[in-house]
């Protein structure tokens, strides 16, 4: 793939600076167009020419307005992203709707870079190279325009350009030790650069593989490829934009929430005995978690009035506030409806030695959003993976993910909405729409059925919880979460 691109093309001085002028107008038009469009645009300038990725961007910014550009170059992980899992920096860069993000190597070159350092197996590079994939995927389903520029600069170019600059130091400055060992170990690095185009350029977000030899031509290969791609993606009807067929799905086995007990109960005494207990042990174990930097998070899900608050207080009483976040979770907000659906849930994840605890969570897309219509068909089906992917990415960092469903019969439903309803300072928690999604019973059961059947995994399995008798939940949410724990300090 890469040596197909070495064709020594050229662009002269004069046809350059001809093309240039109406080139720059065409971008700057086409910059104010995409402000006022609802998708955003991701630019990955990424290759084995390290100062043309470099220059590159640069040149953008003298072209374009860059008050509406923002460019991110990562070198090796902080401090705070290590406590992250991997994709978490690049989850927290992501363009809104309108607005244009650059990113300089990210992702792909972190893989490469790792792979050939050893820091990874073969085998944790390809299943790196499917995160990839994945997230790529997710993000154009979500109706981003994602424009992948590989640049390509030849062997003896290197070597030309590695002379030049041990003759005269001064005038080749940027040339450093990240060229030469490129140089010096091209046979090993080139077949992982392969691998990665051939595994990660598909027909929703594929590479463009541009000779970076002559400057000019580079450049406006590149600037000419941003310009067609988003003059074409702008002239788009947004319902058009990113179509898929949906494969038929396997009815989900049904028949979780028919099989829990919902007649599992504890009475006071030895529920006071329990909560003691488990509370103690969980006081414990978030101790050492922060001591060995364990971080985890805990999703908590169910039907109205089920209890879910009750059962998060519950484990926060054990819990120094210091050590844990609750985050609830409503509908989103507008800066988070510019995003993808996840990009939210991302940049809440908590340093090492800490407990993110979810009220809601992004669920709500196979829940709320599938049952009420707020999201397509296309989008809620493909959640799924998108869910998996995300909550494998947790797993593969150590981060525990315990995730419940607090299952009440219709009837306690009622009762407990009529007691909300019937003491003061419980009167806000209930709404029309609590009624009113009462009323669609039937509907969010399948939802839940559907949701537990497809994302219920190894690393991040459903606990469906009786949750009748408040007092028999809590203490089962507890025991949960302490093994959990427990394991993951293993």
């Amino acid at each position: 793939m890469l040596e197909a691109a070495e064709l020594g093309q050229s662009v002269s001085r004069e046809e350059y600076e001809e093309r240039l002028p109406s080139l720059r107008v065409d971008l700057l038009n086409a910059q104010f167009d995409l402000r006022e469009a609802e998708f955003p645009v991701l630019l990955l300038v990424a290759g084995d020419d390290r100062i043309g990725c470099n220059d590159v961007v640069n040149t953008l910014h003298e072209w374009i307005d860059a008050r509406y550009m923002r460019t991110h170059a990562f070198g090796e992980p902080t401090d705070e992203e290590r406590e992250r899992p991997r994709f978490w920096r690049y989850w927290r860069a992501m363009p809104g709707r309108g607005q244009i993000g650059t990113f300089v190597g990210s992702w792909a070159e972190a893989a490469i870079a790792d792979r050939y350092r050893r820091k990874i197996k073969k085998s944790e590079f390809e299943i790196r190279l499917d995160h990839i994939l994945r997230f790529e995927e997710s993000l154009v389903r979500e109706g981003a325009l994602l424009l992948k520029f590989w640049l390509h600069l030849p062997k003896k170019e290197l070597q030309r350009r590695l002379a030049r600059a041990k003759k005269d130091p001064e005038q080749n400055w940027r040339v450093g030790a990240t060229d030469a060992a490129l140089y010096e170990n091209w046979n090993d690095v080139l077949p992982l650069c392969e691998r990665l185009l051939a595994r990660t350029s598909t027909g929703l977000a594929p590479w463009k593989v541009v000779e970076s030899t002559n400057a000019r031509h580079r450049n406006l290969t590149i600037a000419d490829g941003i310009l067609r791609e988003l003059t074409n993606r702008l002239s788009t009807k947004p319902s058009a934009a990113a179509p898929r067929a949906i494969a038929p799905q396997p009815e989900p086995t049904t028949g979780v929430l028919a099989n829990a007990d919902l007649s599992a109960s504890l009475d006071r005494d030895r529920y006071d005995k329990e909560l003691t207990k488990r509370q103690r042990a969980l006081r414990k174990l978030t101790v050492l978690a922060r001591k060995k930097g364990l971080s985890s998070v805990l999703v908590f899900e169910g039907w109205d009035a089920a209890g879910k608050g009750g059962a998060i207080r519950r484990i926060t009483r054990a819990l120094d506030a210091s050590d844990y976040h609750v985050v609830p979770i409503a509908a989103p907000t507008e800066e988070e409806s510019a995003q993808h659906f996840l990009w939210r849930f991302w940049r809440h994840l908590p340093r090492a030695g800490r407990m993110l605890i979810f009220d809601r969570s992004w669920y709500g897309r196979v829940l709320v959003e599938r049952v009420e219509g707020f999201a397509a068909p296309e989008a809620w089906q493909r959640a799924y993976s998108e869910i998996r992917d995300f909550e494998e990415q947790l797993a593969e960092h150590g981060t525990p993910v315990v995730k419940f469903w607090l299952h009440i019969d219709p009837k306690t439903q009622l009762e407990r909405f009529k007691a909300r309803e019937a003491t003061p300072y419980k009167k806000y928690k209930i709404t029309d729409d609590d009624y009113r999604n009462r009323d669609r019973w039937d509907d969010y059961e399948r939802a839940v059925e559907e949701m537990i059947a497809r994302t219920s995994t190894k690393s991040a399995p459903w606990h469906v919880v009786p949750a009748n008798d408040k007092r028999f939940a809590r203490t089962k949410v507890l025991k949960a979460v302490n093994k959990a724990l427990e394991r993951g300090l293993r």
